[in-house]
């Protein structure tokens, strides 16, 4: 580390925040925590006794809302690591250092790649190279409080985000509703539970999202494989689905140009979590599979009108469809392999995918949501029939075959369904399915061939999010997914994938885990 000096902060982009109680106190370092991520850092100067504990207190209770648990002050210690928060938190008292090379020994430098560092007495530090550092002066006496906040880096767009969000609820009835974080997904979608009195809601925060640089032609991966960009989508998808008589949430408020809305919540009875606990899934998956036969019986729309805004849905074509698959010779084939794929290796991987692909065509499209899987439904018993089934993570719904989201719930990338219950599932859905304008023989060709593409894309991706976002916890599902896709290779019309996944990728191939 060099041991100049702190790194200069932009002053100009200050404000100042009064707060008059304790609890205002808490409940702004609550807020702020809503927007931490692991890489940044907070900087608290101060007087002795002026707060600067009780506020890193109340932030990090922010991280673990509901969990009771002890946060001593580091005073002593110097470093108080938390890992069972939301993301990991680094508490740094350096009241007590007296040089930069006993700071050197705490490690800072290696901690703040995947911790949330809050530093107390912060001008014991040498020079750092951190980017994204919010700086709290705190001033008051009794139980009042004066901060001057300081941010820098995405500390900035932070703190104008949760300034849109606070202008947002201030202008509905949720105003002064109690803020904590809920649980996520993969994507940079944020939620939030929002409380007022006995009453809750869900904040969805989605602000619209540019595209990333052109891979083909002038367009990026996203514009080609047709994933929602705003709020829009949600808003549209979600009023009609709710207008069809289907169980997704209610959108109660929303700033579409923002890309803010706050709607129903539908529970924590996700199926992922109902099986976690042990719970008989055999009903809810067959009135999943309820949903999806009526849904397959509906005509769909291409075009939506919601609250003044067209959206489109567009089609699930190849274009998509080999965009997707193509994260696996990306992604995954140099995490199995050590180097990159060959361009021919890819040119071949495509044109074997191509030639299979049309077999899933189909004259009558329907909505198909693409993650129709257990982290995305929620049994919600005491409704009745089909609305039983809570959808969410709606958004990226596109006009495609009724056998890809059939893939997506009995072979769940995040869940592993019984092999009996899944062949009764099936089988259970196409007879519901029979009559003339249905070939079961067809539908399983489609099957297999969407089960192979999403098994192929999902292995792609889980590798993308612990190697590009550091999720390894993805990593544990790679073995089921190989399992499907080995399963799905098995019909003939695969057979020349087969061969090729055989040829390059035998690992996948083989029996046992990846």
């Amino acid at each position: 580390m060099n041991c100049e000096k702190l790194p200069d902060i932009d002053r100009s982009a200050s404000e100042m925040v009064f707060l008059d109680t304790c609890a205002a106190l808490q409940s702004y370092a609550e807020k702020l925590s809503l927007m931490a991520r692991p890489g940044m850092a907070i900087f608290l100067e101060g007087e002795l006794g002026s707060g600067k504990t009780t506020f890193a207190r109340d932030f990090i209770k922010g991280l673990a809302p509901g969990v009771e648990f002890d946060i001593p002050s580091p005073t002593f210690t110097l470093v108080q690591l938390y890992e069972n928060t939301r993301i990991p938190v680094a508490h740094v008292d350096l009241y007590r250092i007296s040089s930069h090379s006993e700071v050197f020994e705490l490690g800072l430098e290696e901690l703040i790649k995947s911790y949330l560092l809050i530093v107390e007495w912060p001008d014991r530090l040498p020079s750092v190279a951190w980017l994204d550092i919010l700086k709290i002066v705190i001033a008051g006496t009794g139980q009042s409080r004066n901060l001057t906040i300081f941010p820098q880096g995405s500390w900035i767009d932070a703190l104008e985000r949760s300034r849109q969000i606070d202008k947002f609820i201030a202008q509905t009835e949720w105003r002064g509703a109690r803020r904590t974080h809920f649980e996520g997904d993969a994507s940079s979608r944020r939620y939030e539970i929002i409380e007022k009195g006995s009453s809750a809601s869900i904040l969805m925060d989605m602000p619209p999202r540019p595209d990333g640089p052109a891979i083909k032609g002038e367009k990026s991966y996203s514009q080609i494989a047709r994933l929602a960009e705003d709020i829009n989508a949600v808003v549209a998808i979600n009023g009609e689905l709710v207008a069809r008589g289907f169980s997704a949430p209610q959108i109660y408020e929303a700033d579409q140009t923002n890309g803010i809305a706050i709607m129903e919540d539908l529970g924590r009875r996700v199926f992922g979590r109902l099986a976690g606990q042990g719970e008989d899934l055999i009903l809810p998956m067959t009135t999943a599979v309820d949903v999806l036969t009526e849904v397959a019986s509906q005509t769909w729309p291409s075009e939506l009108v919601s609250k003044g805004n067209v959206y489109r849905i567009g089609p699930y074509d190849q274009e998509a469809q080999l965009i997707e698959i193509d994260l696996l010779p990306s992604w995954f084939w140099p995490y199995q392999n050590g180097f990159d794929a060959s361009s021919e290796l890819n040119e071949e991987f495509q044109f074997e995918w191509a030639q299979v692909l049309p077999i899933a065509n189909t004259s009558e499209p329907v909505w198909t949501m693409r993650d129709f899987h257990s982290p995305n439904l929620l049994w919600l018993p005491d409704r009745a029939n089909l609305k039983r089934v809570g959808l969410i993570d709606t958004q990226d719904a596109l006009l495609g075959h009724p056998a890809y989201d059939l893939v997506s719930l009995i072979q769940d990338a995040r869940l592993d369904v019984n092999p009996g219950l899944a062949a009764k599932l099936f089988d259970y859905y196409c007879a519901e399915r029979s009559g003339k304008k249905f070939n079961k023989k067809d539908f399983a060709a489609a099957y297999a061939v969407l089960g192979a593409q999403r098994a192929t894309k999902i292995l792609g991706i889980f590798i993308r999010l612990f190697k590009r976002d550091g999720k390894i916890g993805y990593l544990r599902h790679i073995p089921r997914v190989s399992r499907y896709l080995r399963s799905n290779l098995q019909h003939p019309a695969l057979a020349r994938l087969r061969i090729w996944y055989s040829r390059h990728l035998p690992k996948l191939t083989m029996e046992g885990d990846v």
